[in-house]
């Protein structure tokens, strides 16, 4: 059982006239099997929740602590946030020309586990998880996200995902962009990887129409920086009914 937890984290970013405060205080703890939502509106620090947990160097942590397993992931570098198991699928994944699909993804599952995987083993579940997620065989030769559509960058993340079992993946927004059927098949092989190997998930996301497919065990809404109401499924379907104004009128 892994166990990431989030005390009292403050984060800041710099702006043109000083710096500026985007977590104020954030509680949260997810655990293997754990499907968590993470849902507010635009601004309100999500994806900076996300970042800071990855250890993106825009932002700052200024409070609070981030620990895996009791291990404090804040003092640990990007790789090392990586290998001890954390997994971050981003809003817009970044292009990597020169390098291919395949050869980045053994490379990332060698650095992660220490030794490269058995080669035909690995040709079979590169292939298996691809196939599920409806991606042409000659995806594998591509370079990383060069001149991917928007669908097959979120099934590459997903497929990244399935192939390196990280013990916490983080989400940010996998539903932007994705039309029904896309949005199905990224939902479904997230859910395999969950299945598979009990990853717990935090889901990023303005919406619930992802949350038909990946259905949360606890919904947290995210508004000005910190969470501000938590439940169950219950609440997202809620959300959808009523928007986010009740708490952004409370905020004013």
């Amino acid at each position: 059982m892994a166990t990431l937890e989030i005390r009292g984290l403050t984060v800041t970013v710099d702006v043109e006239d000083g710096t500026k405060e985007i977590l104020r205080g954030v509680d949260l703890t997810v655990k293997s099997g754990e499907t968590h939502a993470i849902m507010g509106p635009n601004g309100s620090g999500k994806s900076t929740l996300a970042y800071s947990i990855a250890g993106h160097p825009k932002y700052t942590v200024t409070g609070g602590t981030v620990t895996l397993d009791g291990e404090d992931v804040l003092a640990m570098k990007v790789d090392e946030r990586a290998r001890a198991g954390l997994f971050l699928a981003m809003q817009y994944p970044v292009e990597v020309p020169g390098v291919t699909v395949s050869n980045f993804l053994r490379t990332a599952k060698t650095a992660i586990d220490g030794q490269a995987p058995k080669l035909r083993h690995w040709v079979k579940d590169m292939k298996g998880a691809m196939e599920a997620l409806r991606m042409d065989p000659t995806f594998a030769e591509r370079n990383v996200n060069e001149g991917f559509s928007g669908g097959e960058k979120k099934r590459h993340e997903i497929l990244q995902m399935e192939l390196l079992k990280p013990k916490i993946a983080i989400l940010d927004e996998t539903d932007s962009g994705l039309d029904v059927d896309a949005l199905r098949v990224v939902s479904e092989g997230v859910n395999r990887a969950k299945d598979s190997s009990e990853v717990g998930v935090l889901l990023i996301t303005h919406y619930t129409r992802i949350l038909r497919y990946i259905k949360p065990d606890f919904v947290h809404v995210f508004v000005d920086g910190k969470i501000v109401e938590e439940g169950g499924p219950e609440l997202a379907d809620r959300l959808e009914a009523e928007g986010y104004d009740r708490y952004l009128a409370t905020q004013a």
